[in-house]
């Protein structure tokens, strides 16, 4: 469940009366939408009941004292929860604002919000956060480089927002070099809704070394991502590509520009067949995001240090299917100062 704290908030019964009604959606916290959800006596949904029904409803001069089971809509739109991927580019061209989640009983277990999430995925993450981030000192002496600020929040935050607009509710984040800090700052996750788990490494693991120290996985699909990148991924596209293609592993990838300033000859000996006049090469270079299989965990050498690239390398050799993803908005890797004043520039483009 997403949003715990939430549905008590959204959830009235069939009997009570529309003025009851009216004050609970006065008291709704934590939604944009001015909705409840009407239930019978086993909290089974029945149907839903927003402002806007209220307002129409008046306006015809109708009865206050009337229960909000007479008057609720009925034929609403649910999803059934399956643990599965929900498409909700269906939704996009339609009235709906508010997508609820029932389990399989018909009770509200979490509600969607479509303007501010863009997909819903099976996926666990996990976000490597351990790194000293030297190349940023003084800023990182006393500060960890994911909470070094970026606009209103640290730089990790807004992975971490991101990866809740695409649905993800369980993140994992790997901590070493005054990881403290970042666990005080999101504690358990609940204040945003999801749950995270901290991963503690006694010596640097690499790249992928943590993963081998979470017992279970429960996820079909696993999302490794590092903590110092600043980008609009769309990590949909990014699941639905390793689906479609039946990888094993799909990596981000952002392009890296080559531009050479001579002429470049293709030779046969000493023979120059053809020449390019200064060419320009544009290679797919790794963007610090994977997606693949949580089967191939079992690769990793318990708590020894191991990188993802080992894992690809592995992966390649033995005859897996390793495919990549290119990231068509912005990506910035926040590895300098220089990187880090670049990302600080950027977000001030944002509303």
């Amino acid at each position: 469940m997403g949003k715990p704290e939430l549905i008590p908030q959204l959830v009235i019964h069939k009997d009570e009366l529309l003025v009851k009604a009216l004050s609970k959606m006065n008291d709704i916290r934590g939604l944009d939408t001015l909705i409840l959800f009407i239930v019978d006596d086993n909290n089974r949904v029945l149907g839903t009941l927003t402002d806007g029904d209220v307002r129409r409803y008046l306006a015809d001069a109708n009865p206050i004292d009337v229960s909000v089971g007479e008057i609720c809509f009925k034929d609403f739109r649910f999803e059934v929860d399956t643990h599965k991927y929900i498409d909700l580019s269906k939704y996009k061209s339609s009235v709906v604002k508010v997508v609820p989640i029932l389990n399989d009983k018909g009770e509200l277990i979490d509600v969607i919000e479509l303007k501010k999430q863009k997909a819903q995925l099976p996926l666990e993450c996990v976000i490597m956060a351990g790194g000293r981030g030297k190349r940023l000192s003084p800023l990182t002496d006393t500060v960890p480089k994911p909470m070094l600020p970026l606009g209103e929040k640290p730089i990790i935050e807004h992975n971490i927002d991101r990866l809740i607009s695409f649905g993800i509710k369980k993140i994992y984040i790997s901590l070493k070099y005054l990881g403290e800090q970042i666990q005080d700052y999101f504690g358990n996750g609940t204040t945003k809704g999801i749950e995270i788990e901290y991963i503690w490494e006694d010596e640097p693991l690499g790249t992928a070394g943590a993963l081998s120290l979470v017992d279970h996985f429960k996820s079909k699909h696993l999302l490794l991502m590092n903590s110092d990148l600043f980008t609009d991924v769309d990590f949909e596209d990014l699941y639905l590509d390793l689906l479609s293609e039946k990888s094993d592993m799909v990596v981000a990838t952002t392009e890296y520009k080559v531009d050479v300033p001579f002429a470049v000859f293709e030779t046969n000996g000493r023979q120059v067949k053809s020449f390019r006049e200064k060419p320009s090469y544009v290679y797919h270079s790794n963007a610090g995001i994977y997606l693949f299989k949580t089967e191939l965990v079992k690769k990793i050498p318990k708590n020894q240090f191991y990188n993802i690239t080992d894992l690809m390398e592995e992966l390649v050799n033995e005859g897996g299917k390793l495919t990549y993803n290119p990231i068509l908005g912005y990506w910035i890797d926040i590895g300098n100062p220089t990187d880090y004043n670049r990302a600080q520039e950027f977000i001030k483009h944002f509303s």
